[in-house]
């Protein structure tokens, strides 16, 4: 038994933005699940500029590997193409969680998919297995982690309560929505 007295909850430090924070720490679920058409089309712009570079250099100056040297190139081309789609795909939706880029399309969802939380009675950002203690190790590590993707991809895959945002506006939201509710049964 450790007799290390454990450190309290570190909070989330709060970056100045041009848009309201969502989250210091989104979940990759809401992360993809909120991204926009147009981070799709980024995303693929990107993954096939690789390859049709490639494509576009051999063409114009060809490498004259012969019948099978090419094709290793393409796949090698494709998988990083891929990779570097994805991680612009996912920057550009996680830096609205962050409040740089126009959000208001997410702040919407957010308060839509919490509130509905809250009149089901759920855990707003899920359940865990972790430790209290682990899950604030979690969040310390993965937030604000989107903004160094380009250095190292770094997600977060854990469920935990530290998002550097007050949620009493979720229960208070719900509230309200309740109560218009009860005025109409009754009236």
């Amino acid at each position: 038994m450790s007799n290390i007295e454990q450190k309290p909850y570190v909070p989330a430090k709060t970056l100045p933005t041009d848009y309201p924070l969502i989250d210091s720490d989104p979940h990759i679920k809401r992360v993809l699940k909120y991204a926009r058409p147009s981070d799709y089309v980024a995303g693929a712009v990107t993954a096939a500029f690789g390859p049709a570079a490639m494509l576009t250099m051999e063409k114009l100056q060809p490498s004259l590997v012969g019948k099978g040297g090419f094709a290793p190139i393409m796949r090698l081309t494709g998988a990083l193409g891929l990779s570097a789609g994805f991680l612009f795909f996912y920057q550009r939706s996680v830096l609205r969680f962050y409040g740089f880029t126009e959000n208001r399309r997410e702040l919407e969802m957010d308060m839509r998919e919490m509130v509905t939380k809250v009149k089901a009675g759920e855990p707003l950002y899920g359940t865990s297995t972790l430790t209290p203690y682990m899950q604030g190790m979690a969040s310390r590590n993965s937030r604000y982690a989107g903004l160094f993707l380009h250095v190292i991809p770094w997600f977060n895959f854990v469920n935990h309560n530290h998002h550097g945002v007050d949620t009493a506006k979720y229960y208070q939201a719900a509230e309200r929505e309740l109560e218009e509710e009860r005025k109409k049964t009754d009236g």
